[in-house]
């Protein structure tokens, strides 16, 4: 469980001083927009009331709300599943990724109204619309750590 704790703990605080370092560090929440590396790397300033892409953009107060306890609820979810379940470091540092950036976002939540989102990122002229954070970063690379390493079949349970 340790090492959940400490990837969970890395997951918070880089989301956290990425968002406060981009809008205040270096102004970015005065300018709206700042060009780091077009179209590779690009800040924009947006906060993102609703779920995923903004779906659900200007949903009811109740919805930051519920989305908040979500997010606190499937944090719970994942470490009790770790503590009972699982054995590698993969698999935990996995959890405490998901954990880390779940909690970040929601945290964005109670305290700005919605999540903080600053990093737009385009390749090969394709365009990206999309803003996300490192929150997002760190959520999706967990889950998708958790997917593939904890699917497979347990060494200590007998074959039929």
């Amino acid at each position: 469980m340790r090492l959940l704790y400490l990837f969970a703990a890395f997951a918070f605080l880089t989301d956290q001083l990425s968002k406060y370092g981009a809008l205040y560090g270096l102004g970015l929440s005065g300018s709206g927009r700042m060009e780091i590396f077009p179209p590779f790397l690009v800040f924009i300033d947006s906060l993102n009331t609703g779920i995923n892409f903004g779906l659900f953009k200007g949903a009811p107060e109740a919805a930051r709300w519920g989305l908040v306890g979500l997010a606190v609820l499937i944090s719970l979810a994942v470490a009790i599943w770790a503590a009972r379940s699982f054995r590698t470091g993969r698999e935990f540092a996995c959890a405490g990724l998901l954990i880390g950036g779940a909690l970040g976002n929601a945290l964005d939540r109670v305290l700005q109204g919605g999540v903080i989102d600053f990093l737009n990122m385009s390749c090969c002229g394709i365009s990206n619309p999309y803003v996300f954070n490192l929150a997002d970063v760190w959520v999706f690379a967990g889950a998708i750590g958790l997917a593939v390493f904890t699917g497979g079949s347990d060494p200590n349970k007998a074959q039929p």
